[in-house]
């Protein structure tokens, strides 16, 4: 055990909830929480969320307002995922100097990824709002008691100078508006740490994904020490097209993935979107991305301050379809 805080026994890390909030109220009183005073807490442990709390879901209202009940009451903590940051940079204003209106361009795919969550909020304007500022206090990793958490790429390059420089881990305002820039600093960090390494695929090439996006680029780990082929790095449920797998990796590309070796502390990730059972990609990494939203799994990791982690440690709700879950207490208050 290597937990730093007396009070607890260990901290219960929950990936990816995309609006399933009443599966989330499900897996925290399956993990022993209970809605004491408007807020679910827990005697000895306490939460911590992966981000992505919105978009795509049946009830993002209620997924926000429990997860933020939650770290406002003390029962918990956040790191920012890549949509509460796409939601900043959506629903800000861009500079009069700069060429479009908006931080993050209201195309057609940005619309439809936020698309439900405005939706949802478009009679609680000043709710939304609120959550908005919300949002950017934050932080984008987290380091603590003997684990490291972040959205989806822990880049010790990156974290390092990105911390002197916002020692709380959160985005000052002039980070956040250089973080729209391609190019700066701050969009280097906020790409890796809640997006994660890509690769782009060979000119002509497309991945056609089941959520209906096209991509000409795959996600890649950075927990393989010696890469050689796509197929060592590659990390998500699409298929690379062709024989992809089998490509050699060029020099240039394994100079762009970082690496995260066995002897650091455990780090917990979401944003990937895994199926199937919750497994360990390597002995002190966990996902816990498992596409809730796409009727899969709800999962939580209980950590009790192993080093070497251990996939009975896991705990999942499987989400059924909206409507078939039982409300939890303050999804009547919010109906």
């Amino acid at each position: 055990m290597t937990l730093i805080r007396q009070d607890l026994d260990g901290y219960d890390l929950i990936g990816d909830v995309h609006g399933c909030g009443a599966s989330l109220a499900v897996l925290l009183e399956k993990l022993g929480y209970s809605y004491r005073e408007g807020v679910y807490r827990h005697p000895r442990r306490r939460v911590i969320f992966l981000g992505d709390l919105i978009d795509r879901g049946p009830r993002i209202r209620l997924a926000l307002n429990i997860a933020r009940d939650m770290v406002e009451a003390g029962e918990a903590d956040i790191v920012m995922g890549n949509h509460e940051y796409n939601a900043l940079a959506y629903c800000r204003r861009a500079p009069p100097e700069w060429a479009g209106e908006w931080l993050r361009e209201h195309s057609p795919r940005h619309n439809r990824i936020i698309n439900e969550t405005l939706a949802q909020f478009r009679d609680h304007p000043q709710e939304w709002q609120s959550h908005l500022d919300w949002f950017m206090t934050m932080p984008l990793c987290l380091e603590r008691d003997g684990l490291r958490v972040v959205h989806a790429c822990w880049d010790h390059d990156l974290i390092a100078p990105f911390l002197a420089q916002c020692p709380d881990g959160c985005m000052s305002e002039e980070f956040f508006y250089d973080s729209a820039c391609p190019g700066t600093f701050a969009f280097r960090v906020m790409d890796r740490l809640t997006r994660g390494p890509s690769l782009p695929l060979p000119a002509g090439l497309r991945i056609y994904s089941g959520d209906g996006f096209t991509r000409t680029s795959f996600r890649a780990h950075f927990w393989a020490r010696a890469p050689l082929t796509y197929g060592d790095v590659v990390f998500q449920p699409d298929n690379l097209p062709d024989d992809l797998e089998n490509q050699p990796l060029s020099t240039e590309e394994r100079q762009r993935l970082p690496y995260y070796g066995p002897e650091e502390p455990p780090l917990f990730i979401g944003h990937y979107w895994c199926e199937g059972v919750p497994a360990l990609p390597a002995p002190n990494i966990a996902c816990l991305d498992y596409s809730a939203v796409k009727y899969g799994r709800l999962v939580a990791y209980r950590w009790e301050g192993e080093q070497r982690l251990d996939a009975n440690h896991f705990v999942w709700v499987d989400v059924a379809r909206e409507g078939s879950v039982p409300p939890a207490p303050d999804d009547i208050a919010l109906a």
